[in-house]
């Protein structure tokens, strides 16, 4: 079974639950019998409901398909009982932080939260948890029926040669890239202008003449400024640690912190609210502006740098960046820039950043770009950099020889929906069901539901 649509449906269950305790909702039939559990007609309907308003591709009849799902579902959380998983509970509240805060700045407020979902917010909350608990168990019970899998290249290679042409991948260009940044100096000047600003907005609060939600709306540089510089419940590693030691320190939230630099820039703080080991606060970031002559100042530097490396000086690329630049993250790797979205070195050209892509879109490998201005996609700074293509992978049909790490993980999903099916199987075979007239003549994904 496809792990997205099963993921799918546990929401489904979730939000249509969530609607259907609402009012005064009569449940009326029972659809399936899974067990000793029941799939309602009202839950297949409002899952479908909301499936169509979040544009949400349904596959084949919705009343074949989403009963299904969720069958499935209770099939898994059945084997998590057995199993006894356990979900870290400060795990899934920090993803229902996560979620409500995504629901407050896409519906505007708490208030319209609670509108939307005709609920009060506590109730909301919980129902995100024991959906994302569930999710989780889900999550656990497949890796624990697929931990043992092994792959050899023999695996691999059988593979891929066993492959219908037309499901042989087509891969994109690919480039693998190394970076050096610099932060262009900033006047002492700016930064001093800066910090007095947040002392007066600090001061504004403290005396009672202002609201710092006010205040970060007004002028705040952050994306939350927008609903009043409130960032929603954090765990302290969710926090940059220079933000998280004055935050986690705020005791009174009448009163405003000191000024916190951060590689954002320059903040003042005010706590909202503690509960456990989480904390929700407000600030005002404010980031010194970089002047143009403060900017060609760094390029001049990094041009430098660049005609040493291309005329063979005493240094490498390798070299001026372990000791020039400025990306910590990069630094110590020889400034090889690692793709987040699968863990390798090779990107996408859309997955680079826009002005990193611009630049080595006409580069050969071996070649070092002339420095260039961008902004740093961690903390929104303006940064200058010299990038040097490593490799260059132009688009073609997916081989073993340049994309075995590709095809590995394509027979590891593939071998584990083999191991997972199977078992899924078996488990409807051994499980008790029962299938109302009406919701019978379905040509379901999985055997056996009929019996």
């Amino acid at each position: 079974m496809n792990t997205k649509l099963l993921l799918c449906g546990i929401a489904l269950c979730a939000a249509s639950s969530l609607f259907a305790q609402s009012g005064n909702n009569v449940i009326d039939e029972v659809a399936w019998m899974i067990g000793d559990e029941p799939i309602y007609k009202s839950e297949i309907e409002q899952a479908y409901l909301d499936m169509q308003n979040d544009r949400l591709p349904v596959s084949g009849d919705p009343y074949c398909t989403i009963p299904e799902q969720m069958a499935v579902e209770r099939l898994f959380l059945h084997q998590a009982d057995i199993d006894t998983v356990v979900i870290q509970e400060s795990m899934v509240q920090m993803q229902v932080d996560a979620q409500m805060n995504f629901l407050i700045t896409n519906l505007g407020s708490r208030e319209k939260v609670e509108q939307y979902f005709r609920k009060a917010f506590p109730d909301i909350r919980e129902y995100y948890a024991t959906n994302m608990r569930n999710r989780a168990r889900v999550q656990q019970v497949r890796s624990n029926l697929t931990k043992d899998l092994k792959v050899t290249p023999g695996d691999v290679r059988r593979y891929f040669n066993e492959l219908p042409k037309d499901s042989i991948p087509f891969m994109p260009l690919q480039v693998e890239v190394q970076i050096l940044t610099l932060n262009p100096v900033i006047p002492q000047q700016e930064i001093d202008d800066v910090k007095s600003r947040l002392r007066e907005y600090a001061d504004r609060v403290n005396k009672g003449e202002s609201e710092f939600s006010t205040l970060a709306i007004l002028y705040s540089e952050a994306p939350e400024g927008i609903r009043g510089g409130e960032i929603g419940f954090m765990g302290r590693g969710q926090l940059v640690p220079e933000y998280a030691a004055v935050a986690f320190n705020l005791n009174d939230p009448k009163k405003v912190s000191k000024i916190v630099e951060t590689e954002y820039g320059y903040h003042i703080i005010q706590l909202i609210e503690k509960r456990g080991d989480r904390i929700n606060t407000r600030h005002i970031l404010l980031r010194p502006k970089v002047s143009q002559k403060d900017k060609d100042d760094a390029i001049a530097r990094l041009d430098s740098v660049r005609t040493d490396i291309v005329d063979n000086k005493a240094f490498t690329f390798d070299d001026a960046v372990y000791y020039v630049s400025q990306d910590k993250d990069t630094r110590m790797s020889k400034g090889v820039m690692v793709n987040s979205e699968n863990g390798t070195t090779r990107f996408e050209m859309s997955q680079l950043p826009q002005e990193i892509a611009k630049v080595v879109a006409d580069m050969q490998p071996g070649e070092i770009s002339k420095p260039f201005v961008m902004r740093s996609p961690k903390s929104d700074r303006e940064i200058v950099a010299i990038v040097k293509l490593t490799s260059r992978l132009d688009a073609h049909q997916a081989n073993l020889g340049d994309d075995y790490q590709t095809i590995k993980s394509m027979y590891e999903n593939a071998r584990s929906e083999e191991i997972v099916n199977e078992w899924l199987e078996k488990k409807i075979k051994d499980t008790y069901v029962r299938i109302e007239d009406g919701w019978r003549g379905c040509d379901f994904q999985h055997k056996g539901w009929i019996k």
